[in-house]
């Protein structure tokens, strides 16, 4: 059987993903990227959870930039939890001296800007639930990449995870099943996506787990 290639972005994509601020490493960039690609082939737009400044982001919108569809990202770019001061990912460049808190919001644009893709992406900026209520159209793919606690993942997860197609991808970064390794959220959440019946795993890269929304069987037997 003939090997199907596996979509890879231009170099220069490429280099505006690994110049970004962001923690997504880039074997785990390149996954997110081909389930991007193939994902935008269903014609329908393409969302993250989780903008932060925009590494994954870029990705995202040359995937979508390719299919002729939209990159969505929703974040309310004040920070997760582990981004706030005094703790490990907290960065003093995104404080906003003005209001004394996080905002990545502006430095985000500056990474769609430099990597040439503003005009693919929508950015949602809210709380991921009160955007997703009012969310009503089916995505292609979901990338869930947001907080950490379980109340956000699984905030994230419900609110999301239903408007996949079928046929579409749930990506879910951060997924740790060794607590040594990291927060148990996201692997939860995972577990709960291949419990429902509604998922299966394609992929697994790193901290990086690709699932495909079956269509559902309504067929009798």
């Amino acid at each position: 059987m003939e090997q199907q290639a596996v979509a890879a972005p231009d170099p220069a994509v490429l280099a505006a993903f690994e110049n970004a601020k962001g923690f997504m490493p880039v074997d785990e960039g390149l996954a997110l990227y081909a389930a991007a690609v193939e994902a935008a082939g269903l014609g329908l737009p393409l969302l993250e959870v989780g903008t932060y400044c925009g590494r994954s982001t870029v990705l995202l919108a040359d995937a979508a930039r390719r299919a002729g569809v939209l990159a969505l990202t929703v974040d309310h770019h004040r920070g997760s939890e582990e981004q706030q001061p005094g703790w490990e990912y907290h960065d003093p460049e995104v404080v906003d001296p003005v209001v004394g808190r996080m905002d990545t919001l502006p430095t985000f644009r500056r990474t769609l800007h430099a990597a040439g893709l503003e005009e693919h992406v929508v950015a949602l900026v809210g709380r991921s639930p009160q955007v997703a209520a009012v969310w009503q159209g089916p995505l292609g793919l979901v990338f869930v990449d947001g907080g950490h606690t379980d109340e956000h993942a699984n905030g994230d997860y419900e609110g999301w995870a239903p408007k996949v197609a079928d046929g579409g991808l749930l990506v879910i970064h951060d997924v740790f099943p060794d607590p040594a390794d990291g927060g148990q959220a996201p692997y939860r959440i995972c577990l709960r996506a291949l419990e429902s019946g509604l998922f299966t795993e394609v992929s697994v890269t790193g901290s990086l787990r690709v699932l495909r929304k079956s269509a559902p069987d309504t067929g009798r037997r």
